[in-house]
């Protein structure tokens, strides 16, 4: 609980600045390939920061200009399905970044597959949200639909198997 009191509060004071000093700081004991990691992992989390800054912007200013400047224009569907595709594709980079710095903090192998499986759903779901379904042949809406399903059931199976596992080390530490 207290560590993640402690993470929660590296989000917000300085998180990118605390990684880099927490990264010096441990580069020492690294061995060559954990030292690759961290650095590949330092330069990912800048280029997503960097994309998610743009993409913020980009939504920032399709908002102010198709609904600020004109607002008695009536608002299209298709507008919606673009504005709710632009905050989804922010929301996958936030979590890509999230990934990332989970490794920097080397708290987590480089591959978590639940995230992995969380991003997959994520972007199922703005496919699904952006889709015209108008234009879209029944067979793809079909394929994608049976996508979204299997994956929303690999990630029930994962996140079940880590409550498992997870409940088997805490009944383990009380026992000894």
């Amino acid at each position: 609980m207290a560590n993640q009191v402690d993470h929660e509060h590296k989000a917000h004071g300085g998180l990118r600045f605390h990684l880099l000093q927490e990264t010096a700081e441990a580069w020492p004991s690294l061995g060559f390939y954990q030292r690759f990691e961290q650095a590949v992992a330092l330069v990912l989390t800048f280029l997503i920061s960097g994309l998610i800054v743009v993409a913020t912007a980009q939504l920032i200013l399709a908002e102010v200009q198709d609904y600020v400047l004109n607002p008695f224009t009536p608002v299209s569907f298709t507008g919606f399905q673009s504005i709710f595709g632009m905050i989804m594709t922010v929301l996958i980079a936030l979590e890509f970044n999230h990934a990332i710095i989970s490794i920097l903090h080397r708290k987590d192998s480089i591959v978590q597959l639940r995230t992995v499986i969380l991003i997959a759903l994520l972007a199922m779901a703005r496919k699904f949200i952006i889709i015209d379904f108008t234009g879209t042949e029944p067979l793809a809406v079909f394929g994608l639909a049976s996508a979204l399903l299997a994956l929303g059931l690999v990630y029930w199976l994962v996140r079940d198997q880590d409550h498992r596992e997870a409940a088997h080390e805490t009944n383990s530490t009380t026992t000894n």
